[in-house]
């Protein structure tokens, strides 16, 4: 009976978390956020504004609803890779799975890039992201948490997705980065160009001779 009231609980508290969080993207994207209050939010929602803070500190982590589970999702991904999987690759999977979805013109998105409070939010949110993923990577590693490998590849991990998104085909680039990070600038078609024999990569543009 204590499971199933503490779980009923529980769901209860997901609902109004997700009521809530939808409510404020609502109307935010309808009217700004600049221009809508923490309490319409709540009325939206049905719930009191004491509520609406028990689940939310803040107006701006209303839009980010998910920022804990991101987090701890983040940390899963090194800690229960596969046997024999790098971190890296780890990482490079994880970010195909959950963050290559989210395209430039989503509603959501485009608030958060269109409102210098959500921008803030948000750079601090990622920030601290990726000091606990770089504290799973050194944990996974046996380096140090300030060894640049570590802090590099958590950062380089979090930029990818949101550099990819501007491509056509955001999977494939963010295959393409974690390839470069990889492997290195030597492997890039880019790099092969720069070490060709000199004259190659103009040898159809040099004028030809009249013919006598």
């Amino acid at each position: 009976m204590a499971e199933t009231s503490t779980g009923r609980r529980e769901r209860k508290k997901t609902r109004t978390r997700q009521a809530l969080a939808d409510a404020a993207v609502r109307l935010f994207t309808e009217r700004g956020f600049d221009h809508v209050g923490v309490r319409e939010v709540a009325e939206a929602a049905d719930v009191s504004l004491s509520t609406l803070f028990k689940h939310f500190p803040s107006k701006e982590a209303l839009v980010f609803d998910l920022d804990a589970d991101i987090e701890s999702d983040l940390v899963a991904a090194v800690r229960d890779r596969s046997p024999g999987q790098s971190p890296l690759h780890a990482l490079r999977d994880h970010m195909l799975r959950t963050r290559t979805a989210v395209r430039s013109d989503d509603p959501t998105f485009v608030l958060v890039e269109s409102t210098p409070a959500l921008r803030d939010y948000a750079r601090r949110m990622w920030s601290r992201h990726e000091k606990t993923l770089a504290a799973a990577l050194a944990e996974a590693t046996g380096l140090a948490p300030e060894d640049p490998a570590v802090t590099g590849l958590a950062r380089f991990a979090l930029e990818a997705p949101g550099i990819a998104r501007a491509s056509q085909d955001p999977a494939q680039a963010v295959r393409d980065l974690f390839a470069l990070l990889e492997h290195g600038w030597a492997t890039t078609p880019l790099a092969r160009q720069e070490t060709a024999p000199a004259g190659t990569h103009n040898r159809d543009q040099r004028p030809h001779r009249p013919s006598q």
